[in-house]
């Protein structure tokens, strides 16, 4: 990648979804030391502050399919703005969650600087369920449908009117939790899905070959990596709020970043889904640290 300089930016948001506590998820990764390492590699990097999320929840769910549905606009809103803001200043925003419903406001701002953005969505969930098609009512499970289009308008006009990202840009790897209309969506929309079948059959060494080589046939100008924690195995982040079973590895991840890294592909990322509360002596927190270590280009010789 080059030295960078980076702009932290945390979004404290637990609204969307039910397990409270991810809101802390910012300050569990700057105190897992994420600023010093990303620096020791030789990057310059600013730490921004939080989003200002208000910790009264309204508690006025006029609608149980989309909870929460104020408090999470608000938010992405805000959060839209600065990344739009770090963009045109040429710098690399890093964003720390907060629930993964937050990537509806980094998208929308990423939308600003870029024509034709790729994504990477390194989660053991799709998050491409609407208000229609959601079990939970939960927004968290709902941020890229909403960037590609898909669902509430207040959530698909964060920022501004529209989709942010085209369907034929977006790689998802390591699901192994998709619902019936996420399911019916990908179909749909051609979406590029890495499920855990790839990964056991073929390897994360050619998944990520893969991955890499179909957003370069895209000829995308930007791609950015929404990494939540959830995506690895409990085993390695028990600090999630919907574990799943049977995930990546922490060796396969170091690798996947490693790889990313090597191809200079990455523009901006995020990295979400830390909940300290439950938690293992800040476990998730490091490893998501030692990751953003490995993605922005941590050698060990």
């Amino acid at each position: 990648m080059g030295d960078l300089n980076i702009a932290v930016i945390g979004v404290p948001l637990d609204f969307g979804q039910s397990r409270r506590g991810v809101d802390m998820g910012p300050s569990a990764i700057r105190y897992a030391g994420a600023i010093g390492r990303i620096e020791a590699i030789g990057h310059q990097v600013t730490d921004e502050g939080n989003i200002h999320v208000s910790a009264v929840e309204h508690k006025n769910h006029k609608d149980a399919k989309l909870k929460n549905l104020e408090e999470v606009v608000q938010a992405t809103e805000m959060l839209a703005r600065k990344v739009s803001e770090v963009v045109k200043a040429g710098r690399f925003p890093l964003v720390f969650g907060g629930d993964h419903s937050i990537s509806i406001g980094t998208l929308a701002g990423l939308s600003d600087g870029y024509r034709n953005l790729g994504v990477i969505w390194y989660d053991a969930h799709a998050d491409l369920n609407t208000a229609d098609t959601s079990p939970s009512g939960n927004i968290h499970g709902m941020p890229l449908a909403a960037s590609l289009g898909f669902g509430h308008e207040r959530l698909v006009n964060v920022h501004r009117v529209g989709r942010k990202v085209k369907p034929e840009n977006v790689v998802i790897i390591g699901a192994r939790s998709v619902d019936a209309g996420e399911r019916e969506l990908i179909k749909q929309q051609g979406i590029k899905v890495y499920t855990m079948h790839e990964i056991d059959r073929d390897g994360m060494t050619a998944v990520m070959e893969s991955a890499i080589a179909y957003l370069q046939a895209r000829e995308v100008d930007g791609v950015h990596l929404s990494v939540d924690l959830d995506g690895l195995d409990p085993l390695y982040t028990p600090g999630v709020g919907t574990p799943v079973p049977g995930g990546i590895s922490y060796r396969e991840s170091h690798l996947a970043m490693e790889m990313l890294e090597d191809a200079g592909l990455i523009t901006s990322a995020e990295f979400v889904e830390v909940n300290p509360i439950l938690d293992e002596k800040n476990k998730t927190a490091d490893v998501a640290v030692g990751l953003m270590g490995s993605l922005f280009g941590e050698k060990l010789l």
